[in-house]
């Protein structure tokens, strides 16, 4: 009996949740006493699964796999449970993961956790941890189903090494025509720039820029940070900046290390998806405004001034330490 993880990719390489992904599922696998499995998609060198203890790899390769299609993927992922004999597979919480996992879980009558947030707190019966209530509370999740599906939510378990090789075999599941029932015509990719899914830093801004022609303030910050740049709803409502830059419970979730917030007030469905994020800081005019109560950091004060001196502080500490 094995444990299956999905190892998310894109244009051919890994996502960094991938390697966390594994890292969780090698020590999950050590207090089950199995192995930890692997299936790829339309990935050439798989090898780097190895360093954070997976075992084996199936290697799927189809060209029909090219775009994401979220029930062919899930019907790939069934597969390969099956073929090994796995009783506990795991995914990530990214956008297309999330969208996986209930597929998944029905396909396989599986019971499901998303927003697993630590190892299991027992297996027997097998209970995990999870987020709830909006990043709000935790609880206790039992699943007593024979096959089981977690969600990993994202930076709860961090990256770690685990020296090992990985046997790597060709997989080549069913894949009906069935599977392709939704189709892609077209996806807009922006190139350059530190992507919001696998950022560990976000520089987020606001109505309080007051204006697309000062976004420049979020992007100098962000290059210095090497971060990625996002935004509010009522940003990307307005066209300043695209939507798949809109973070939160109504955008894109995003569970980073470092959240910078500028001119942004704190509505409920923002600060509902970011609350996972480890550091948040606020920089707002606004003394009142609803951030600066789950902020760790806050700065009141004009962000027109205060971000230009922030980022220059932040471009003379890195030169001193370079």
């Amino acid at each position: 009996m094995s444990l299956l993880i999905y190892a998310e990719s894109a244009e051919g390489k890994f996502k960094k949740v991938a390697f966390e992904l594994a890292s969780y599922a090698k020590k999950v696998a050590e207090t089950l006493g199995t192995t930890v499995t692997a299936v790829t998609v339309n990935i050439a060198d798989v090898s780097e699964l190895a360093k954070y203890g997976v075992d084996k790899v199936l290697k799927v390769n189809n060209d029909k796999l090219a775009g994401f299609t979220a029930k062919a993927y899930a019907d790939v992922i069934k597969q390969a449970a099956q073929k090994e004999g796995a009783k506990v597979i795991l995914l990530s919480s990214t956008t297309d993961s999330i969208y996986l996992s209930s597929l998944v879980a029905v396909a396989l009558e599986a019971g499901f956790a998303s927003n697993v947030v630590g190892l299991p707190v027992s297996t027997s019966p097998f209970q995990v941890k999870r987020n709830a209530f909006s990043n709000k509370a935790f609880n206790i999740t039992e699943i007593n189903t024979d096959v089981k599906v977690l969600g990993l939510a994202k930076n709860s378990y961090g990256i770690f090494e685990s020296a090992g090789s990985a046997a790597e075999e060709d997989f080549a599941p069913t894949i009906g025509d069935n599977d392709f029932g939704v189709k892609v015509e077209s996806v807009e990719k922006v190139s350059g720039k530190v992507s919001i899914a696998d950022a560990d830093v976000v520089v987020s801004g606001g109505r309080g820029l007051k204006g697309p022609e000062n976004w420049g303030l979020i992007e100098d910050l962000a290059a210095v940070l090497g971060a990625a740049t996002a935004c509010s709803k009522p940003v990307s409502d307005l066209g300043w900046r695209p939507h798949s830059e809109h973070v939160g419970q109504t955008g894109k979730p995003v569970a980073t290390n470092l959240y910078i917030a500028v001119g942004i007030s704190g509505a409920i469905q923002h600060i509902a998806g970011i609350n996972s994020s480890k550091v948040k800081v606020v920089i707002n005019s606004d003394p009142e405004a609803p951030f600066f109560k789950v902020a760790d950091y806050g700065i009141v004060g004009d962000a027109f001034t205060i971000v230009p001196q922030l980022t220059e502080k932040l471009k003379a500490f890195k030169a001193q330490h370079s």
